[in-house]
């Protein structure tokens, strides 16, 4: 009994803040704050956590097995043992190397690095919880001061209870819970309760929820003035109980056996068949390798420092709970977490220093004052960008007028040879519906873009002896941003020399309005109106007015054959038939090209917006909308762009 209370204050004794026999961990990270000549080389002679330490009995071990060998061999064996001993030694060093040890032990030790910093982050820290509890719970007398400090002692008590649990050194300081309760951690009555809830489980977690039920008082007696602050309070303490409860886990699922005894059994079996396999043979015999005899294997020594020590580091890691001279301050951090917990939440609650204004008041520009050791700061320029210092030529920063640009990259898209022959190879295409052919011309119009200015368009045109082939590519110049503000549909359109008796599209001409006329139109002029779904004509000379909005639409395929009454009408050369839209420019496509519609495909167009002039409305005709659209500009040396599905607004 006299133990038990001793021990206590014992330990508490020894484990303050400060003490020099409390650090474990070595740390040498000032030693390497600047990197220097031979920086890490200083490091090679320290002892205290070093590999020599950790590894110089197995390092011995091996030396003294391996001379154990070599004197066998060379005083102890005669003439045909030596033979065979030889032999084995050659085939045990031709067969070693199949045994991955840089794989295993390089996987191995990454894992348990990765393992060791997490178990570290996983340790509960009071910090957040105190601030919150500090500012959260209020009350400047007895009952706020008891409920502020008995709440950060539970949190304490739970981080002391699962640290007692995974830690040997910890648990060598609070073996027993009279140890605890002699701490101060626990009262007599809280123990009773404690060890009255019987579960076969860690209860660790018993003072989380004591806490959950003081601060639900405390909100009752309002002392936390509303729900946010109760739940920002209980957030935290899920976080403080979250990382106990993963550092249990970590205790509880190491890494797999089985993992560990592949690496242990590599480096071990590999060291074995190198004590044969890496002897210095007789060298009169003549085999390849062994012209050298050498006493002691160097290289051998080395490597097995190298792969041994590899193994050592992840021993050491994988538990950093243990007495090793890098494991973790268990002691020390709870000492630390108690008492800077208890100071959070009791002596500087509500103490605030007098508020004044700072020396830089007035100071526009504030800059803390430097000593004559880091003067040299001040020196150095401060950091504008990568770019700050760049130097450019005085001849090319001068901007450019965006005509002369424009000018310049239609002269190099006129004259780069390549398009010219792929655009002659794509209008010879065979079949413009094929998946091929639609994804040439969609390549072709991609191209283009590329290589022409955005306010350019071009008509490419090849004659050939027995046909004369003409292909618009219509694109970005011709196209202008749709009702709804977004691109429109450009259309490739190709036509070629047809025989056929049958009125073709191009016998339509598509006439701009001379002039706003109401009446007739002439007697002489066949008017044939064609409709998208079903075909219309109308040959009762009926006025067509051409301030109606409506558009008669127009079909891109081929008219049906017409009945024997009006098929005299219809082979009759028209001179134009007016096929009106709501936009304000048309095509006009010459009335003596006989061609049928060959193929018309779309490619997305990037519409840019340019002046243009006022295009009278042409005339209209029929009252349903069409589906074919064809805005234009009045220049004639510029292409005309087909869209489809698509309604302008014609600004």
């Amino acid at each position: 009994m006299h133990m038990k209370l001793y021990f206590p204050q014992t330990a508490l004794s020894f484990w303050k803040p400060g003490n020099p026999r409390l650090l474990m961990t070595v740390t040498y990270t000032a030693r390497v704050a600047n990197a220097k000549f031979c920086g890490f080389s200083k490091l090679l002679l320290a002892w205290k956590g070093s590999i020599y330490k950790v590894l110089y009995k197995e390092f011995l071990a091996f030396f003294a097995m391996y001379t154990a060998t070599s004197v066998t061999y060379r005083f102890f064996m005669d003439d045909d043992q030596k033979r065979y001993f030889e032999k084995l030694a050659i085939y045990c060093n031709h067969y070693a190397s199949l045994i991955p040890m840089s794989f295993v032990l390089g996987f191995y030790v990454t894992l348990v690095v990765n393992r060791w910093w997490n178990q570290y982050t996983s340790i509960p820290l009071p910090d957040r919880l105190m601030c919150v509890l500090s500012g959260g719970l209020q009350g400047n007398d007895e009952r706020g001061r008891l409920l502020r400090r008995t709440m950060m002692r539970y949190a304490s008590l739970s981080a002391l209870l699962i640290l007692r649990s995974v830690s040997t050194a910890v648990f060598k300081r609070f073996p027993t819970m009279d140890h605890v309760v002699e701490a101060g951690f626990m009262t007599r009555e809280e123990r009773k309760k404690f060890e009255g809830l019987h579960s076969p489980y860690n209860k660790y977690w018993i003072p989380c929820v004591w806490f959950t039920n003081l601060a639900a008082v405390a909100r009752c007696e309002g002392r936390i003035k509303d729900d946010h602050t109760l739940k920002l309070l209980l957030q935290e303490l899920n976080g403080f109980r979250g990382k106990c409860s993963m550092l249990f886990h970590y205790d509880m699922i190491s890494v797999p056996l089985v993992y560990t005894q592949v690496v242990t059994l590599a480096v071990y079996s590999f060291f074995l068949v190198c004590l044969i396999g890496r002897q210095f043979l007789d060298p009169g015999q003549g085999y390849p390798g062994h012209d050298l005899d050498l006493y002691v294997p160097i290289f051998t020594l080395l490597q097995f420092f190298f792969y041994a020590g590899w193994l050592k580091v992840a021993e050491q890691l994988i538990n950093p709970f243990g007495e090793d001279d890098d494991d973790f301050e268990t002691n020390w951090l709870i000492d630390r977490n108690f008492q800077v917990s208890m100071m959070a939440v009791d002596e500087m609650y509500g103490d605030l220093p007098m508020m004044e204004r700072d020396r830089y008041w007035n100071d526009s520009n504030p800059r803390p004052p430097y000593t004559a050791a880091t003067l040299f700061v001040l020196r150095k320029p401060s950091f504008q960008g990568s770019t700050f210092d760049m130097a450019i030529p005085k001849e090319e920063m001068h901007f450019q007028p965006l005509e002369d640009i424009a000018e310049n990259l239609e002269e190099s898209g006129t004259r780069h040879p390549n398009m010219a022959l792929f655009n002659r190879l794509l209008h010879a295409a065979p079949s413009p519906t094929g998946f091929m052919g639609g994804a040439l011309r969609r390549t072709s119009a991609q191209l283009q873009r590329l290589y022409h200015s955005p306010s350019d368009d071009r008509c490419t045109s090849d004659e050939d002896e027995d046909e004369e082939e003409k292909s618009c590519k219509i694109g970005k110049g011709g196209s202008l941003p749709s009702g709804l503000g977004q691109d429109t549909q450009s259309t490739v359109c190709s036509f070629r020399e047809d025989k056929s008796p049958r009125t073709p599209l191009v016998d339509v001409q598509f006439g701009e309005e001379q002039g706003r006329r109401g009446g007739n139109v002439s007697a002489g002029e066949s008017r044939d109106v064609r409709r998208v779904e079903g075909v219309q004509r109308d040959e009762d000379g009926s006025e067509a007015n051409s301030e109606e909005t409506s558009i008669a639409p127009v079909s891109l395929l081929p008219p049906p054959p017409l009945p024997p009454s009006s098929r005299e009408a219809s082979t009759r050369p028209a001179s134009a038939t007016p096929i009106t839209s709501r936009h304000r420019s048309a095509f006009l496509f010459p009335p003596t090209a006989q061609s049928s519609l060959e193929h018309c495909s779309s490619q997305p167009v990037i519409s840019h917006p340019r002046a243009m002039p006022p295009i009278p409305t042409p005339q209209s005709a029929g009252n349903k909308m069409s589906l074919l659209t064809v805005p234009s500009y009045i220049e004639p040396q510029r292409f005309r762009s087909v869209s489809m599905g698509s309604e302008f607004t014609g600004s």
